[in-house]
């Protein structure tokens, strides 16, 4: 957990807010005007909302945006008594929306923000605006699967099924860097000590990278599925369906096949447009910020 005033020497200048009805002091942010339009920015593993810093200062200055840290990342607590699934970073998200009192919702997710988006809009479709998916997949159609892993989930199954996976990712406070280039990033220029810090320091040791260890293994073992297939019976998915979409897709990620994510979408959302970022990598939004957020604020301006 990083310390609450830390701003990174001032690359996070935003004020922090936290949310203790979850059981865990949860970190967020929220900027711009209360009464805008309502942007949540979520992000993955094993990252937090510092990958959004560039995104809100210009989206800030129209809509109300707000970027929370999940259990377990960045600047929110690292509960040792939790389960660590989709099913409870969907919970959380759906009491923090609660909280807020925050309908007409537009969702920007990348990597684990886009199943938990789709989790929680599938049962709480009345609050959603649209989405702005950036190298992730909700996972609801009936698309065939790859057949082999992506190197991100073979390098995990190779350490889980050698007992080493926990040994490995429970020591991110040093090795973060190394870890998000196997999903891949791209930008290399962004790399210094302020950046590693910014991402190594939610991890001083093993039992703050609980959520780190715990959300690959979520989808290599498919713990996530009765989850899923019980939002599917039970919420609408052709409303999901009907809101508007866009998704964004660096296509050199080695984390989730860019095809099968491209193929998910569309069937989901035919009539939606893809945009394929040739030279980014997993982590998009720091390989080429400014045309996701180019999008996300051309998409606002024709579904607001």
């Amino acid at each position: 957990m990083i310390n609450h005033d830390e701003t990174f020497r001032g690359t996070w200048p935003f004020k922090p807010n936290f949310f203790n009805g979850n059981g865990f002091k949860q970190h967020y942010i929220d900027e711009g005007p209360t009464d805008g339009i309502p942007i949540i920015m979520l992000h993955g593993e094993p990252t937090w909302g510092y990958i959004y810093r560039n995104f809100i200062p210009q989206l800030s200055k129209k809509y109300r945006v707000i970027v929370p840290d999940l259990m377990g990342f960045g600047k929110s607590e690292s509960p040792q008594d939790k389960e660590y699934t989709l099913k409870t970073h969907v919970e959380n998200l759906a009491r923090l929306i609660d909280f807020l009192d925050l309908k007409n919702i537009t969702f920007v997710g990348q990597d684990w923000g886009g199943p938990i988006t789709g989790a929680y809009s599938i049962r709480n479709i009345d609050r959603v605006k649209g989405y702005v998916l950036i190298n992730t997949l909700f996972g609801y159609s009936k698309e065939e699967r790859p057949k082999g892993l992506t190197p991100w989930f073979k390098w995990i199954k190779k350490h889980h099924e050698a007992n080493t996976l926990e040994g490995i990712l429970g020591e991110l406070g040093s090795t973060v860097l190394s870890v998000m280039k196997i999903p891949n990033f791209t930008n290399n220029n962004i790399i210094n000590d302020n950046w590693i810090n910014a991402y190594s320091s939610q991890f001083p040791n093993r039992a703050s990278c609980i959520g780190a260890i715990n959300f690959p293994l979520d989808a290599l073992l498919n713990r996530i599925v009765p989850f899923i297939v019980e939002g599917i019976k039970q919420g609408n998915l052709s409303e999901l369906c009907s809101k508007p979409a866009i998704l964004a897709y660096g296509m050199q990620d080695k984390a989730i096949d860019p095809d099968y994510a491209i193929r998910d979408f569309k069937a989901l959302f035919p009539n939606s447009s893809v945009t394929k970022i040739p030279n980014a990598g997993h982590y998009s939004q720091e390989d080429e910020p400014q045309i996701l957020i180019d999008l996300i604020d051309k998409f606002m301006s024709e579904n607001s």
